[in-house]
C-alpha cells in the first residue's frame, strides 16, 4: 500500500489528481500544469515534497561517516552551509543525488523517495559502532517546497522573519507555533524559494498560512517542467546507477578523488573511457514532445538517446535532455529524435534552457 503524505486528505479536497509515485500517493496536478508552471516562474506555488526522504545524523564521528558515503566536499562546511552531492555505486554509477546539510552540532541528508530504503540501508551497512547515530524522520514529518519571485517575502511574512539575508543553500531551524522546524533556501525549479521541514502535525497548519497568503498549490507535473527547463538532472532520467555525475554535467559535485569517497575507484575508472555519454540540451524546431527513451540520429546514425522531454511554457518551445555520444555534441548539423515513429529535428543547444534573472 502507498504511503500518504500528511497533506493527503488536503490534496484531495482541492480536487488534485493522484497518482502512485515512488511508493507514495502525490499530486501531479490541481488545474492546469502550465498555470501551474506559469504561477511559479511569475509570483510563487508551494509543493508537498514530503515523499522526500529526511535523514539525520547525530554524534561526534556523523560527519566522517557522512563524508565517507557523499561526493560534496563534507570536511570543509560550515555550520548552517546546504551543498548537493551524489552517492555512487563501486562502479562509479550514481545511487542517488542528494543535499546534505550541516546543522551544527548534527547532519541531516535529504535524499530521492525511490531511494530512501537503499540510501539508509548503505548508511547502516558501514555504520561504526559507537559515535554515530541515525534517526530516519521521513514519516514523522512533512516538507514543503515554497517557490518562486515572492516565495522569500511570504515566506518571510508567515514566520514573522527576514529571510532576504538568508543565503542560497543554507539552512537554519526556527520555531513555528511552538515546534522547532528546519528551513532552507533551496528548491527544483529554476526560481528562487524555501524548503520548510515540520513536525507530521504542523503540515495542515502550515498549509493554512499557505492559504492565507494566497499562495497556490502546484503538482508533480509542473515541478517537472519547471526543473527541465531549469536543466537539473532527475533520479531515473538524466542520472541512474550506470551514469556516472561527469557524463551528466556534475563534476562541481565531486571532490577531490584523493580525499576518498565510496565510488572514487570505480569514477576513475569510468573517466578513463572517453567514449561514455553525456548530457546535452536539446531544442525540438516543431512542437512535439520528445519522452525518455525516444533515440536521437544524426546522418542515419544513432547517437544519443532521450531522457527528458516536454514542452517549456516559460521557453515556448519543446526541449529535451538526452544522453550523447562526445563526438557529437559540438556538432553543428541538425539531429533527429524518432518521436512515436516520426523523426522531428532538434538542434544540441546549451543548459539551462531557462535562467531567472536574479533580482
Amino acid at each position: 500500500m502507498a504511503f500518504k503524505t500528511p497533506l493527503f486528505e488536503l490534496h484531495q479536497a482541492l480536487s488534485g489528481r493522484m497518482v502512485d509515485f515512488a511508493g507514495w500517493q502525490m499530486p501531479i496536478q490541481y488545474q492546469s500544469i502550465v498555470e501551474e508552471h506559469l504561477a511559479v516562474r511569475t509570483r510563487v506555488g508551494a509543493f508537498d515534497i514530503s515523499h522526500m526522504g529526511r535523514i539525520r545524523l547525530y554524534g561526534p564521528e556523523a560527519q566522517a561517516h557522512l563524508a565517507r558515503l557523499v561526493t560534496c566536499p563534507v570536511a570543509s562546511m560550515t555550520a548552517g552551509q546546504v551543498k548537493y552531492g551524489l552517492v555512487l555505486n563501486e562502479q562509479g554509477g550514481t545511487q542517488d543525488d542528494v543535499l546534505v546539510y550541516h546543522l551544527g552540532d548534527h547532519w541531516a541528508l535529504v535524499v530521492n523517495a525511490s531511494n530512501r530504503i537503499k540510501i539508509w540501508s548503505l548508511l547502516l551497512s558501514s555504520l561504526p559502532e559507537t559515535g554515530v547515530r541515525l534517526v530516519d524522520e521521513t514519516l514523522e514529518t512533512a516538507m514543503v517546497a515554497i517557490q518562486g519571485p515572492q516565495a522569500i517575502a511570504l515566506c518571510s511574512a508567515i514566520a514573522n522573519l527576514d529571510f532576504s539575508t538568508m543565503a542560497n543553500y543554507s539552512a537554519q531551524t526556527m520555531t513555528y507555533l511552538g515546534s522547532e522546524i528546519l528551513v532552507s533556501r533551496t528548491g527544483y525549479t529554476g526560481e528562487d524559494g524555501m524548503e520548510w521541514s515540520v513536525p507530521f502535525h504542523l503540515a495542515n497548519a502550515l498549509a493554512k498560512d499557505l492559504k492565507a497568503h494566497e499562495i497556490p498549490w502546484c503538482g508533480l507535473g509542473c515541478r517537472d517542467t519547471l526543473r527541465l527547463e531549469a536543466g537539473m538532472p532527475l533520479y531515473g532520467h538524466e542520472l541512474d546507477e550506470g551514469i556516472d555525475p561527469i557524463q551528466a554535467g556534475l563534476g562541481f559535485a565531486i571532490r577531490k578523488p584523493a580525499e576518498g569517497f565510496f565510488g572514487v575507484e570505480g569514477l576513475a575508472h569510468r573517466m578513463m573511457n572517453q567514449t561514455r555519454r553525456v548530457r546535452r540540451g536539446l531544442l525540438l524546431v516543431g512542437k512535439r514532445i520528445a519522452r525518455q527513451g525516444d533515440k536521437v540520429y544524426q546522418g542515419g546514425l544513432e547517437i544519443g538517446v532521450v531522457t527528458s522531454g516536454t514542452f517549456g511554457p516559460s521557453v515556448g518551445a519543446s526541449l529535451a535532455m538526452a544522453m550523447i555520444d562526445p563526438s557529437y555534441v559540438q556538432s553543428m548539423e541538425p539531429m533527429e529524435i524518432d518521436v512515436r515513429g516520426k523523426r522531428e529535428k532538434a538542434t544540441v543547444t546549451p543548459l539551462p534552457f531557462y535562467k531567472r534573472i536574479k533580482g
